[in-house]
């Protein structure tokens, strides 16, 4: 049983906006337990983007509104690349890439990676009081942004639980980073289309002929784009151009191959080196198919020779349901962070990362 919402989540001064967030969440929540037969969600995961940066709002408030409307007491706030891992894999030991407009790279450690119980369980298991999963995206294109800021640093560690704790790679933004993804390669697909219309070396005249055909004349192309406050998201929608011209262009194909290497290199920097570990490609951005998929694929073969390179088990929404279902059986085995997974004992006001449920001034 889910509920979604196309709006996207508000956010202001403190961030994401706890109060607007609730006011959609709540009663969609207590419908759902109703529906389930339970009478309170003893375990509660929220995902977004940009938790560390913008969650101030969400710390303060959802503890105390979960407590009083759902009965929750647990409650766990996760960056948005943390739910989409447990989604893909679960609690087993590998990398997850999640691309869309963005790219990053999350790889895990698991306190126990032997112990893999829940990793193929079903996304919807509950307790005998109900669970509950939340993901949102704070800039509401529902996809994987990259982007997040100074969400965490490339590498953080597990504090209060066992194993090796979080690996991030990229996920910087389209100024900065998210090589490889959406953004990245309709960029460069652009940027080759305009050498052809320059007649320039490197060019591509069906990369061209694809942008007169999205955009109107080349010429005309900075004046539309450079304004747009959505900059990432339009130059994503040309990958799927750059894509649909690889099969015939060769500069289409190398930027494709360039890409895969980029998302490889990504995967590689995260993905610990135990035995079992598994790599799992989710977002938007692998529905290109064999354009991107095969060189990618060949690549992580190289790279990570002894890795099973597979498709997500879910998505972040399922892999919010896990996570508070693990929290709900005390069977978390993920790595908390403060910035990436945080945890708190509502009943007990106990922050499990460190500290208090109290909020930051």
């Amino acid at each position: 049983m889910t509920w979604s919402s196309p709006t996207p989540a508000v956010v202001g001064d403190r961030g994401i906006d706890a109060d607007s967030l609730l006011a959609r969440v709540l009663p969609a929540a207590r419908a759902l337990l109703r529906e389930a037969g339970a009478d309170r969600a003893a375990a509660v995961c929220v995902g977004a983007a940009g938790m560390a940066s913008l969650g101030d709002d969400l710390r303060a408030k959802l503890p105390d509104a979960l407590a009083s409307s759902l009965g929750t007491r647990r409650l766990a706030l996760a960056a948005d690349g943390v739910t989409a891992y447990a989604g893909a894999l679960g609690q087993r030991p590998g990398a997850v890439v999640a691309a869309g407009t963005g790219l990053i790279a999350l790889g895990a450690l698991p306190g126990d990676p032997g112990d893999t119980a829940d990793a193929d369980g079903a996304d919807g298991t509950r307790g005998a009081d109900g669970t509950g999963g939340a993901d949102g995206d704070a800039d509401g294109d529902g996809d994987a942004d990259g982007g997040g800021g100074g969400e965490s640093t490339a590498r953080s560690t597990a504090g209060a639980r066992g194993g090796g704790g979080w690996r991030r790679a990229d996920g910087w933004g389209h100024l900065l980073g998210d090589c490889g993804g959406g953004a990245w390669i309709g960029r460069a697909g652009l940027e080759a289309a305009m050498r052809a219309y320059d007649g320039r070396e490197g060019g591509s005249q069906p990369l061209l002929a694809r942008l007169e055909a999205v955009f109107g004349p080349a010429g005309e192309l900075p004046g539309k784009l450079y304004p747009r406050p959505d900059r990432p998201a339009v130059l994503a929608s040309f990958a799927p151009e750059v894509g649909r011209c690889a099969e015939r262009d060769p500069v289409a194909a190398a930027i494709l191959r360039d890409a895969a290497q980029h998302i490889a290199q990504a995967a590689e920097a995260v993905c610990p080196d135990v035995e079992g570990r598994v790599v799992a490609l989710t977002g938007g951005l692998f529905r290109m198919g064999a354009p991107l998929l095969v060189p990618l694929r060949a690549q992580l073969a190289e790279r990570l020779p002894n890795a099973r390179v597979t498709e997500a088990a879910g998505d972040p929404l399922a892999g919010a349901v896990r996570i508070a279902t693990a929290l709900a059986t005390n069977s978390l085995r993920l790595p908390l962070d403060a910035a990436l997974l945080r945890v708190m004992d509502v009943g007990t006001d106990v922050d499990m990362n460190g500290g208090s449920v109290a909020p930051e001034s």
